[in-house]
């Protein structure tokens, strides 16, 4: 590759800082002639892995020339990609809902419940409608109708102002129409019943069914308190209108009490699926912020390790070449050996700078299958770790400690993997020391979807087998079926 970025006849073409609408992932003229232009998300001319990633729209791009002889026909790739959530139907959703990762799958499962619930009580209440409409005439059921997909409506946008789902809470605006829309509704349905147009039978059903999806949307978005005064001060007026229309009987009290168990439960379910929502949140944020702080815990282990190992020969330094300066002002010998005192400390310096880089650089592999296995426990995966033959008493000088120091990235990239590109729920870890040979294998499920035995590549793997290589070692990735993952490393000791 030259200065340019071309490698034979492909070359690397930077894409600049500005917003970038329908990119195209491979375009090439009709007949298949012409370029073909693909996207590279992590490569940039500069060499940073991560600024593209961050930028989202910048990139760079490989352009390969036109193969020779390409003939006329059909262009096998095709002009545009469909948009996102275009095409693909339910298929499409199942992928996306695979990829999805636990706390995200969970915010989903909770928002569709909350569209879920609103299309259970448009059913119930069609059925209903579909009853009653003979007696209530063509003028009032349309009405009704009218009333009740503005309810549901406003039952939707209320859930989802909830502070529970990140939302900044419901306005008194949004509070109040949603009222309103649920009283209409329920004084249309009583107002039926007045005019005799519905009988006791019918209205309970009704009554009950509008109360108790109320009460969800209110208790979710409001404080506990209020929400709960909310729906009694709702469901104990609309009780009351429907004993004063009467008759009062059987029929009343059913619905009383119906609605005293549903109303609540309903409200409870709302409350508490939030509620987890919002814990699972916490509980993503309070992993990221560990993170950072693991992070900046290893940066101050190292810059303590750096200050203590030069803060005394950075002083001796200092006055050893301040006093040279002096003894060469008044024209004495006894400057030159101080400053070769200087240079000897200074000397001494870069050894002990070498002896820190590549102790904060080696990797212990008790300490990495220790840690991976506390890491990927506290992301909530089911981790075992099998390293008897490396602990056990008699056997644990038979591996030397650079092939130790080579498997410990092993695992560590392995863990990195786990955590980074699978949704796992379960991961073993075995270290086997038989046949003049070490193994480290690390099985994991959650894997992405792809063909059985597809080997798998990728930055960090290739590094990993670079480090293998020089200690006569090999590197096996393969994803199997079931959506499981296997990472093998295999070290001839006899070698090493």
């Amino acid at each position: 590759m030259d200065r340019r970025g071309r490698v034979g006849r492909a070359a690397v073409v930077p894409v600049g800082a500005a917003r970038v609408r329908g990119v195209r992932a491979a375009a090439r003229p009709p007949g298949g002639g012409g370029r073909t232009v693909r996207p590279y998300a992590a490569i940039t001319p500069s060499g940073n892995a991560g600024a593209a990633g961050a930028r989202g729209a910048e990139g760079t791009y490989e352009m390969t020339e036109p193969d020779a002889g390409a003939g006329a026909g059909r262009d096998p790739v095709p002009d545009r990609i469909p948009a996102p959530g275009r095409g693909g139907g339910a298929l499409r959703w199942l992928r996306r809902a695979r990829r999805m990762s636990g706390p995200e799958r969970w915010r989903s499962y909770t928002l569709s419940t909350i569209y879920f619930l609103a299309l259970v009580e448009a059913a119930l209440l069609g059925v209903w409608l579909n009853n009653t409409r003979d007696d209530m005439g063509a003028v009032p059921f349309a009405v009704v109708v009218v009333l009740l997909l503005a309810h549901l409506t406003m039952q939707v946008k209320l859930s989802l102002s909830a502070p529970f789902l990140g939302a900044a809470g419901p306005t008194r605006r949004l509070l109040v129409v949603y009222l309103v829309a649920v009283s209409a509704l329920l004084t249309a349905a009583l107002a039926l019943r007045a005019a005799e147009r519905l009988d006791p039978s019918e209205l309970g059903p009704f009554l009950v069914w509008v109360l108790m999806f109320a009460a969800g949307p209110l208790v979710l978005a409001l404080p506990l308190r209020r929400g709960a005064l909310a729906v009694a001060a709702l469901c104990a007026a609309t009780l009351l209108a429907a004993l004063a229309i009467g008759p009062r009987g059987a029929p009343l009290a059913i619905t009383a009490v119906t609605t005293a168990v549903c109303a609540p439960f309903m409200g409870f379910t709302f409350r508490v699926s939030a509620w987890g929502l919002q814990l699972v949140d916490e509980l993503v944020a309070a992993r990221a912020v560990q993170a950072r702080l693991a992070v900046a815990e290893e940066r101050l282990r190292f810059g303590r390790d750096l200050h203590d190992v030069l803060g005394r020969n950075l002083a001796v330094m200092a006055l050893k070449s301040e006093l040279a300066v002096q003894l060469a002002q008044r024209g004495r010998p006894e400057a030159a050996d101080q400053m070769a005192e200087v240079q000897r400390v200074a000397q001494e310096s870069q050894r002990e700078i070498r002896a820190v880089v590549r102790g904060y650089r080696a990797a212990d592999l008790h300490a990495e299958l220790a840690g991976a296995r506390a890491v990927l426990r506290a992301a909530g995966v089911d981790c075992e770790v099998d390293d008897a033959d490396l602990t056990a008493p008699g056997r644990r000088g038979e591996v030397p400690e650079r092939v130790q120091s080579a498997l410990a990235w092993v695992v560590r990239e392995g863990t990195t993997n786990v955590l980074r590109h699978a949704d796992a729920r379960m991961c073993t870890v075995s270290m086997r020391v038989a046949d003049g040979g070490a193994e480290l294998v690390m099985d994991n499920d959650g894997a992405p979807d792809a063909e059985p035995g597809t080997p798998a590549d990728g930055a960090g793997l290739t590094g990993l087998r670079e480090r293998l290589a020089a200690v006569g070692g090999t590197l096996s990735a393969q994803r199997r079926t079931g959506g499981r993952f296997r990472l093998a490393a295999r070290i001839d000791l006899e070698a090493s």
